[in-house]
C-alpha cells in the first residue's frame, strides 16, 4: 500500500506555500498543485512585506496525489516592472488552453491595507508559460480568491471575495472565461475568504475559509446556499497538520473528493501576530476526504490517505473536475 504523503507538500524555496488548487496538466499527464509561495523565510521584519511579493508556485504528482515535486513558479504573470504580489491561483481547463485567475497587488506593500488587489485573466497551453488577456472588471478595486465553475446550463460562474464589502462572496458570470457580469454578493453570514464551489452527490457545495475552518455551505441551484457547519476546525494529529485547515480546493472524481488545504502547524491559532519567526510563518499542505453525511460534509484529517486520491490518467472529463 502507497499512502498520502504527510505533510502533502511544503515548498523548498520559502516554505509558505498556501492557497492550493490543483488541475490535471494534459501534455504531461501529471496533476499539477499551484500555490501562494509566501515568503515565510523573508527577513523577521515587524510588517507584512513577507505576505507580499509572491511567486505563484508549481509542483507535480505523478503518482495519483501520493507525492509532490516543486517545479518552479509560474511565468509570464508581470506585466510592468518589478516585483509584485501573486496570491490565490484559480486554474480552469476549456479543453483547448489553460485560463488562470489570479490576486495581484502591485508591489510589495509593508502594510495589508490601502492598496488595491485585482484579479487578473492569464492563459498557457501548457500550464507553465502565461500570457495576459485583462485585469478584470469585478464589484470594487478589492478582489481576490477567484474560484470558477463551469455551470450545467452552460457558461461559467466565478466566486470571489470582495474585501470592500465586508470581505464577502460576490458572483459573476461568463460565457466565454473572458468577459464577466457581476451577479453581486451571494453569501453574507461573516467575513471569509476563499470560496471555492464543487458538485458532489447530486449537490452543490461551497467552503469559505472563516479564519477557523472551513464553513460549509449547501445549494440545490448554485443560487442559494444554506450554511450546514465547519470542517477543518480542529486541528490534526498527523505530521505538520497542527492548527486551522485554511483556503482550500476540492477535487472530486471516480476516486471520491478530496479537500486540499494548508496550516500553520506550529502558530496558536489565536495568535494575532505579527509574523516575525520563521516558524511562525512557514505552511504545509495536505490533502484529507471529504463525505456527505446526512446534510453536510463532513471530513477527518487524520485518515491515513491510500494512494491514488486522484485519477492516473487525469479525469474522466478531460479537464478540471473541482
Amino acid at each position: 500500500m502507497t499512502t498520502v504523503a504527510r505533510p502533502l507538500f511544503r515548498d523548498p524555496m520559502h516554505d509558505g506555500a498556501t492557497d492550493p488548487t490543483v488541475i490535471w496538466n494534459r501534455h504531461a499527464g501529471e496533476w499539477w498543485m499551484f500555490y501562494t509561495s509566501r515568503r515565510a523565510d523573508a527577513p523577521p521584519m515587524d510588517d507584512a512585506s513577507w505576505i507580499h511579493g509572491t511567486d505563484i508556485g508549481i509542483a507535480s504528482s505523478a503518482d495519483g496525489g501520493a507525492t509532490w515535486l516543486y517545479r518552479g513558479i509560474a511565468e509570464g504573470l508581470n506585466i510592468e516592472p518589478g516585483r509584485h504580489t501573486y496570491w490565490a491561483p484559480e486554474i480552469v481547463d476549456d479543453g483547448t488552453e489553460y485560463h488562470m485567475y489570479v490576486s495581484v497587488i502591485r508591489g510589495v506593500p509593508t502594510q495589508w491595507p490601502g492598496h488595491a488587489r485585482v484579479i487578473r485573466h492569464y492563459t498557457s497551453h501548457d500550464l507553465f508559460s502565461w500570457t495576459y488577456r485583462s485585469t478584470l472588471s469585478l464589484s470594487s478595486d478589492r478582489v481576490i480568491d477567484a474560484c470558477v465553475l463551469r455551470l450545467p446550463t452552460g457558461g461559467y460562474r466565478m466566486w470571489y471575495k470582495d474585501e470592500a464589502d465586508n470581505a464577502h462572496t460576490y458572483a459573476a458570470d461568463s460565457d466565454d472565461l473572458a468577459h464577466w457580469t457581476v451577479r453581486g454578493p451571494v453569501v453574507e453570514i461573516s467575513k471569509h475568504e476563499g470560496p471555492n464551489v464543487f458538485e458532489l452527490d447530486g449537490s452543490y457545495w461551497m467552503i469559505i475559509d472563516e479564519w477557523h475552518g472551513q464553513r460549509v455551505l449547501h445549494s440545490t441551484d448554485l443560487e442559494t446556499w444554506e450554511p450546514r457547519g465547519l470542517v477543518l476546525d480542529r486541528p490534526g494529529q498527523g505530521p505538520d497538520d497542527g492548527g486551522y485547515g485554511y483556503h482550500a480546493d476540492v477535487v472530486t472524481s471516480e476516486l471520491g473528493a478530496f479537500i486540499f488545504y494548508f496550516s500553520h502547524p506550529k502558530r496558536p491559532d489565536d495568535h494575532p501576530g505579527p509574523h516575525t519567526s520563521h516558524e511562525d510563518r512557514r505552511s504545509s499542505v495536505h490533502a484529507a476526504r471529504l463525505r456527505v453525511s446526512g446534510d453536510t460534509l463532513v471530513c477527518d484529517r487524520d485518515e491515513v490517505l491510500e494512494a491514488p486520491i486522484l485519477p492516473l490518467e487525469g479525469p474522466s472529463n478531460g479537464g478540471d473536475e473541482h
